[in-house]
């Protein structure tokens, strides 16, 4: 009888809790709302598209208060309850960012990033689990970020601001290379030293540009023969390979310092 009793606590308290958390998070959400903190942010920087979020979680009363603060926020938001229903939006739609649930019906939140790897979609877990072991691996497997229930619903919308903001920030630089005071974009082709255009052929371009990627890197004049061509696509001479270091130099002065290893080929820092 009293084996019984035992049992019949634990599981109204395992209720219990589950309703609080719920009745937190809830709150949380009308907080939220009464307050206003209606940041829109609509339009991912760099990317002139919508921000398309992808929510795993089983609880869908939870999910019913994120979707919709997600969604005032400006976010364009996709709910699965499943790991199977994941993996056919997946292959439909890319995303910029996916919130998981560690505990699904049919498997972990590992499974769904498992799932994301590739897809350069940014992770942040949302669960109970508070495992330190579990929250190490998450890190370790690439999630931007680990947030542990209850959660308020301000602070997971400022995480989701800040990885998408670091993200766009990345979109943003892919397009540009600096080396020394030489930015170079890549997108337009084109090269500047202090907000001043500078004319170079094409040859010159594609000399500069083996130079910034890879910064440091002492390469040999063979390594740089190998990857350069002349406009007619026939690669150059080494002699021709002098030349145009020269005019680079000439060029771009004392924006780039293009380094000579005697007997051995160029280095830039």
């Amino acid at each position: 009888m009293r084996f019984n009793q035992v049992l019949l606590w634990k599981i109204y308290g395992k209720l219990i809790k589950k309703i609080i958390l719920t009745l937190m998070i809830y709150l949380g959400i009308q907080l939220w709302m009464l307050f206003g903190f209606y940041i829109k942010q609509c339009m991912l920087k760099g990317m002139g598209r919508m921000i398309k979020i992808l929510l795993i979680e089983d609880d869908t009363m939870i999910a019913s208060g994120i979707c919709y603060a997600l969604e005032k926020e400006g976010y364009e938001t996709y709910h699965v309850t499943t790991i199977a229903d994941t993996r056919k939006l997946v292959g439909d739609h890319k995303f910029d960012l996916a919130i998981i649930d560690m505990q699904l019906p049919d498997g972990t939140g590992f499974d769904v990033s498992d799932l994301l790897k590739n897809t350069n979609t940014s992770v942040i877990f949302l669960t109970v689990v508070d495992d330190e072991n579990t929250i190490v691996k998450a890190f370790d497997d690439g999630a931007q970020d680990y947030i542990v229930k209850p959660f308020r619903i301000r602070e997971l919308l400022a995480r989701v601001r800040r990885i998408m903001s670091a993200k766009s920030n990345h979109v943003k630089n892919d397009n540009v290379i600096r080396i020394g005071q030489v930015m170079i974009h890549t997108d337009e082709a084109k090269v500047f030293v202090n907000d001043s255009t500078i004319e170079l052929t094409a040859l010159e371009y594609r000399l500069l540009l083996i130079f910034a990627n890879n910064k440091g890197v002492l390469l040999s004049r063979q390594q740089i023969l190998d990857k350069i061509w002349d406009i007619d696509g026939n690669f150059v001479e080494d002699n021709t390979l002098t030349v145009y270091v020269k005019r680079l130099r000439e060029k771009l002065g004392e924006a780039i310092n293009i380094e000579t290893v005697r007997g051995m080929g160029y280095r830039v820092d």
